[in-house]
């Protein structure tokens, strides 16, 4: 698809990451000029760098990274031409299309060609992806872009209504991807173009679910079994790296702490009480200044004694606290994560279906075919039909409602 190479060569597609929300493509071509509020950048200064530098503006406003195109990054660069797919339901839709590379597929509704992209990386250079595109602008546009990318080994794009004149390719393809707003035109074209001999698979895509519900009719007329619906939706996690929770140890060396001063403080109090006493007992009996200076001097000295060992008591308390919360301070950090209350918006419906080999509705329809006399020609009352009925011969069940499920 892109350059491989490991440095940037002119006329390369790069991805100028600038923050999380502004990523922008660019095609390097010398003689032009990249300006922004992140700073100002000369192409010709781009050429020969390796993929992923990190490029200093030249009026120093800031910094820019050169990243190598990814299908991922384009969807989020891409020039928007219609509303694209994301991430999250590109992944879902390769996932369960089982495609793989080798795999041929058809996508009708080219638009901004972000699923194009992805799909031609998965399918790789032995798989081809048949494009069609109703707008023919779009359509001029997509295959530039295709060829620029070196695409066009792996992608055909066509300017056609599919709903109207079907399809390019008869019994060839392994899965048809329909992003259209009538779906349920195009199903027999699929049918028609999913090859007869294996499992194929379909994917509709869909905004409303008016347009849901007609899609699975239509499936269901086609002879399409397996035939679910999903919504894709984002819930973010925010995750984050805490200090681990306070040692039940730490907490008991506070609690003892804390005791010992308010033991202290007692103490204290009561030491102060006899020492105040003594003073008034010693002023009443005092008769002249020596005798007064004495006691002053004897309560300086009971007050310093008192106030060196609380202190004493106090560093022994605190000193194996400290210890200890060093020790908690030296510990690893723990992750946490967290959840946004809200959920991103949803995007569109995915209806999916299989289509089953050709000889295995020949065998399913002659099983039924042939139970159909036995039934018309009982005299009892018909009882209800069975959920499911087994064949043995060929390995799978019909289900009434549900389609065939091999």
């Amino acid at each position: 698809m892109w350059s491989t190479a490991r440095e940037i060569a002119a006329g390369d597609v790069v991805i100028a990451w600038m923050t999380r929300d502004i990523v922008q493509p660019l095609v390097v071509t010398p003689g032009k000029e990249l300006n922004s509020k992140y700073g100002y950048y000369r192409h010709s200064e781009l050429v020969g760098v390796p993929y992923g530098s990190k490029i200093r503006s030249r009026n120093g406003k800031g910094f820019i990274h050169l990243l190598r195109p990814t299908p991922e990054l384009w969807t989020l660069a891409l020039p928007h031409r219609t509303q694209i797919l994301y991430l999250a339901d590109i992944a879902f839709v390769v996932s369960w299309l089982d495609l793989k590379p080798g795999s041929n597929v058809i996508e009708a509704g080219t638009g901004s060609g972000s699923f194009s992209h992805s799909v031609a990386r998965t399918i790789g250079p032995a798989g081809h992806l048949w494009s069609f595109e109703f707008h023919e602008t779009r359509a001029n546009k997509a295959k530039e872009e295709f060829s620029r990318h070196g695409m066009d080994g792996v992608v055909t794009l066509t300017h056609r209504n599919v709903c109207k004149d079907g399809f390019t390719v008869v019994d060839t393809v392994d899965a048809v991807f329909l992003d259209l707003p009538a779906p349920w035109d195009a199903v027999e074209h699929a049918k028609q173009a999913l090859r007869k001999d294996r499992t194929t698979r379909i994917c509709c895509f869909s905004p409303c679910m008016e347009q849901v519900l007609r899609t699975v009719s239509a499936l269901n007329e086609a002879g399409f079994t397996e035939i679910t619906m999903y919504e894709t939706l984002l819930r973010p996690h925010q995750v984050d790296a805490a200090p681990p929770l306070t040692p039940v140890s730490v907490v008991g060396e506070k609690l003892k702490q804390s005791e010992a001063r308010r033991e202290e403080k007692r103490l204290r109090q009561i030491a102060n009480a006899r020492a105040g006493a003594e003073r008034r007992a010693a002023k009443r009996k005092a008769e002249d200044d020596d005798t007064l200076e004495g006691t002053e001097g004897k309560r300086a000295k009971t007050a310093g004694q008192s106030a060196a060992a609380g202190t004493s008591v106090a560093d022994a308390a605190s000193a194996p606290v400290r210890e200890v919360a060093q020790e908690a301070a030296g510990a690893t950090k723990i992750c946490l994560s967290k959840t946004f209350p809200e959920v991103r918006g949803h995007t569109s419906y995915l209806t999916f279906a299989v289509l089953l080999p050709a000889t295995v509705m020949s065998t399913v329809l002659a099983v039924s075919t042939s139970e159909q006399p036995s039934t018309a020609v009982s005299a009892e009352p018909t009882p209800p039909p069975p959920s499911a009925v087994e064949v043995s011969d060929c390995d799978c069940c019909i289900f009434r409602g549900e389609g065939w499920r091999s």
